[in-house]
C-alpha cells in the first residue's frame, strides 16, 4: 500500500526539539504533522512496568521502555551482543541510551537545564581548541529564556548561584531544596573554595506549572516521573493536538526524497506491518536525535546525493559528542543521606571554566542524589549475610556511601563517526555503527584536573574507601553528527539548522552543537530549535 499524504511541514521526531518547534508554528496558524518511530503509551503503563522489573534491571533507565519490533532502540540490560542495537568500536564505547517512543528521551532524563556559557561557545578563539558557535551567547540567551519558561524550569533566583549569572528573566520557579547529603557536600566543598550550586531543572518546584502538579521528591525522575511532575515532551501531545497536529506513530521513516531542484519533497515511512508510506510537503523537519537524524540522511542517498542527503561536506554522522564521565564511589565514616528530593540537584559547574581549556577539558562534579538502597543491596548481598545482619548492613551502606560524578566535555572530531552498519533491523534498515575516542584532550583531564579534584574532596567527605570507575562512561547527551558552522565546506548545517544542502530541509538539536562544554545538554538543544522555528516562519511568510 502506498498512500499519499501532504503537510505544510512535517517533523519527524516527537522530542522535546520536534514538539517545541510544533507548537511554535501550530500558534502562528501553521499547519504541522509529526512522524513518531515508536508507540504512544501512557504513564500509568511505564509507571507499571518499572514497578514490575526485577531489581537488577530497574538502574536501566531503558527497561520500562520495551522497543517495538519495528522501532529498536539501545537496551543495554540486553546480553547478547547480536540484539544490541548499535554497533560500537573504538577506544571507548558510545554506549548511548534513547527512547524511540512518542515524547522521545525526555521520558527518563533528569530533568537538568544547565546552560552553555559565553566561553562555551568560543572555544577556538579563547583557547585555540575545537570549534566556535557560528553565533554569540548574546543571540541565543533569548532562546533559552523561552525554553526555560516553556517547559517550566525552577532554579535559583540569586545570580550568584545562577548557572551563569548572564540572563534576561528569572526562573518561572524557584529552586528545590538540597537532601541532606547534598547540604553536607555543598558545606566540605566550600571549605575547598568550590561552590556547589542548585540545578536549574524541568520540574516543578512547589507548585503545579503547565497543567502538571508539583514534585513530591520520590525520588524517581529516572526512569520515569510517575506523576508528571517532571517535564517530558509526550506531556505536550495532547495540548498538540487540540492545537491542530497532527500525530503519526508506530511510524518509521527510513527515506527522504528530494526533487530535481535538491529541496526535499516527501517523507518516506514504514508502519507497525512494513507498509510503505509516502508524505509530501513544503518545509521538513528531522529532530529525531544525534543518531536516528544522521542515520536517516545516510540511508537517503541518492543519484543528486550518492553519500546521502545534506553531505557535500562528508560531515554528516561526523564529530559524535558526549559528556563522558567518571564516578567515585565512597565509603564514609559517617551518614550523609542522598535520595530526598530529584535525583540530581546541584552540581559544581565553575570547575568547567578556565584559561586551562588550552590544554585540556573542563569537568563538571556532582553528589548523586539518588536513593542508594537499591545500589548497595546486591554489595551487600555478596557478603554473605542474612537476615537482621543483611538488614543493618544494607542500612549502613545507604547511609554512609555516596557517588560523586565527574563530567567532562569532548572536543568535535571528525573520526568520532556514526557510519550504516551491515545489520540489519527488523524492517530491512541498517543499524547505527559508531566509532568513538573520548580524545587526549579529556584524557589529560582526567589525569591531571578532575581526578585530583576528586579526591580532595573525597578526603575532605571522610571517605574511607575510593573506588573510580576504571574507563570513561557516557552520560546519554548526544551531541554532533550535523554539525554547525558558516562554511559549507566544512559543516552541516547553518547558524538557524538549516541544512546547507537543502533550502528546505531543518536538522535542529543536539546534532548541531559545535561544543558540549560540561553540563546536559538538553536546554541548549531546544533553544536551537526555537530559533530553527523562528527561521521556518521566516520562511513560509517569504514563499
Amino acid at each position: 500500500m502506498n498512500s499519499n499524504n501532504k503537510a505544510e511541514v512535517v517533523i519527524v521526531g516527537t522530542g522535546v526539539v520536534g514538539v517545541l518547534i510544533a507548537e511554535q508554528l501550530l500558534n502562528a496558524g501553521i499547519p504541522v504533522r509529526m512522524l513518531e518511530a515508536g508507540p504512544r503509551v501512557a504513564r500509568a503503563e511505564v509507571v507499571e512496568n518499572f514497578r514490575n522489573l526485577p531489581l537488577a534491571l530497574k538502574g536501566d533507565p531503558s527497561s520500562c521502555y520495551p522497543p517495538r519490533p519495528w522501532a529498536p532502540h539501545p537496551m543495554p540490560s540486553s546480553e547478547n551482543p547480536d540484539d544490541h542495537y548499535l554497533e560500537l568500536s573504538g577506544p571507548d564505547k558510545y554506549a548511548q541510551t534513547f527512547i524511540r517512543y512518542a515524547g522521545g528521551s525526555t521520558w527518563h532524563w533528569a530533568g537538568t537545564c544547565w546552560r552553555l556559557t559565553p566561553e562555551d561557545m568560543r572555544l577556538h578563539s579563547l583557547y585555540g581548541v575545537g570549534r566556535d558557535w557560528a553565533f554569540g551567547y548574546d543571540v541565543l540567551e533569548p532562546y533559552y529564556t523561552r525554553v526555560e519558561h516553556q517547559l517550566g524550569i525552577c532554579g535559583p533566583s540569586d545570580p550568584a548561584l545562577q548557572w551563569p549569572p548572564q540572563r534576561s528573566a528569572p526562573y518561572p520557579m524557584p529552586a528545590l531544596p538540597f537532601s541532606p547529603g547534598e547540604q553536607r557536600f555543598t558545606e566540605v566543598v566550600q571549605a575547598l573554595g568550590y561552590r556547589n550550586i542548585p540545578t536549574a531543572q524541568a520540574r516543578n518546584s512547589g507548585m503545579p506549572y503547565d497543567d502538571r502538579p508539583a514534585c513530591c521528591a520520590n525520588n524517581n525522575c529516572v526512569p520515569v516521573c510517575p506523576v508528571g511532575a517532571k517535564y517530558d515532551a509526550a506531556t505536550a501531545l495532547a495540548r498538540l493536538e487540540a492545537k491542530g497536529a497532527t500525530i503519526l506513530t508506530d511510524a518509521v521513516v527510513y527515506r527522504v526524497d528530494t526533487d530535481a531542484n535538491d529541496r526535499v519533497e516527501a517523507v518516506n515511512y514504514f508502519d507497525a506491518n512494513k507498509l510503505s508510506h509516502r508524505i509530501t510537503g513544503k518545509i521538513f523537519v528531522l529532530a529525531c536525535n544525534g543518531i536516528e537524524t544522521p542515520k536517516l540522511l545516510l540511508m537517503s542517498a541518492n543519484s543528486r546525493n550518492p553519500h546521502g542527503l545534506a553531505n557535500r561536506s562528508d560531515q554528516v554522522g561526523r564529530n559524535m559528542m558526549d559528556h563522558p564521565q567518571l564516578t567515585m564511589t565512597l565509603t564514609l565514616s559517617e551518614p550523609y543521606w542522598s535520595g530526598v528530593g530529584p535525583v540530581v540537584n546541584s552540581g559544581i559547574m565553575e570547575t568547567s571554566q578556565g584559561a586551562f581549556r588550552s590544554e585540556h577539558a573542563g569537568a563538571y562534579f556532582r553528589y548523586n542524589n539518588f536513593a542508594r538502597n537499591r545500589f548497595v543491596t546486591f554489595a551487600a548481598l555478596k557478603k554473605g549475610l542474612v537476615g537482621q545482619a543483611l538488614d543493618e548492613e544494607i542500612r549502613r551502606m545507604t547511609a554512609c556511601t555516596a557517588d560523586i560524578v565527574l563530567a567532562h566535555e569532548v572536543l568535535p572530531d571528525a573520526e568520532n563517526r556514526l557510519t550504516l552498519s551491515s545489520k540489519k533491523d527488523w524492517l530491512g534498515l541498517p543499524r547505527p555503527a559508531i566509532h568513538y575516542d573520548v580524545g587526549d584532550y579529556t584524557r589529560r583531564s582526567a589525569e591531571l584536573y578532575s581526578l585530583p579534584i576528586g579526591r580532595k574532596i573525597a578526603e575532605a567527605m571522610g571517605a574511607t574507601d575510593i573506588k573510580v570507575s576504571p574507563k570513561f562512561a557516557q552520560s546519554k547527551h548526544i551531541m554532533g553528527g550535523t554539525i554547525m558552522g558558516l562554511d559549507p565546506a566544512n559543516s552541516v548545517v547553518d547558524p538557524d539548522c538549516r541544512a546547507h544542502d537543502h533550502d528546505n530541509l531543518y536538522l535542529p538539536g543536539g546534532g548541531a552543537m559545535p561544543s558540549t562544554a560540561c553540563g546536559n545538554s538538553t536546554i541548549s538543544m531546544a533553544a536551537l530549535g526555537l530559533k530553527a522555528a523562528d527561521a521556518i516562519l521566516r520562511q513560509l511568510q517569504k514563499a
